[in-house]
C-alpha cells in the first residue's frame, strides 16, 4: 500500500471514530500534498511525500519555539499533537552509528578533504537519510568530521 493510500485510509479511520484532532492534522497533511501535485502536475511518490511531511514536521517545530516564547502552551500542545500524527508516516529514524556509517562512507566516496567540500558529502548523505534523521544535525556531524 502506497502512503498516501494509508494515510487516505487513516483519515476515513479518524473520521468514523470521530476524532476531529487527528482528523484535522491529516487534512492538513493530504491538503499539503495535493497542493503540491496541482502546482506541479505530478503524482507525488513515497519518497516525495516523505519529504513534504518532513517539511511540515519542521514547521511544526519552528512553531513550537515560537508559541513557547510567546508563552503560548495551549499553541505548542496543539503542534506537539500533529507531529505526533505526521511521525506516524515517517519511516525508522538512523541511528547514531548509521549516520557515522553514512557520512564516512561518503566522505570516502567524494574524496572530501576539508570544510570546502562539505556541499558534496551533504548531497551524496542526503538522499539515503531524507526523513530519517533531522539534517541539520547530520550538517552538524559532517562538519566536525571534515574539520577534525
Amino acid at each position: 500500500m502506497s502512503l498516501k493510500a494509508r494515510i487516505t485510509e487513516d483519515m476515513k479511520s479518524a473520521m468514523r471514530a470521530k476524532e476531529t484532532a487527528r482528523l484535522g492534522a491529516i487534512r492538513l497533511l493530504l491538503a499539503a500534498i495535493k497542493q503540491r501535485e496541482v502546482d506541479e502536475r505530478i503524482e507525488l511518490d513515497d519518497t516525495q511525500i516523505i519529504a513534504a511531511i518532513d517539511k511540515m514536521l519542521k514547521q511544526r517545530r519552528d512553531s513550537i519555539s515560537q508559541f513557547e516564547a510567546a508563552g503560548r502552551q495551549d499553541l505548542a500542545d496543539i503542534e506537539h499533537f500533529e507531529i505526533s500524527v505526521l511521525q506516524a508516516y515517517m519511516p525508522d529514524a538512523a541511528s547514531d552509528d548509521e549516520i557515522d556509517a553514512l557520512i564516512a562512507q561518503a566522505v570516502a566516496e567524494t574524496g572530501a578533504a576539508g570544510v570546502k567540500d562539505m556541499g558534496k558529502v551533504m548531497a551524496a548523505v542526503k538522499p539515503k537519510l531524507a526523513g530519517r534523521a533531522d539534517m541539520a544535525q547530520v550538517s552538524t556531524r559532517i562538519k566536525a568530521k571534515l574539520v577534525g
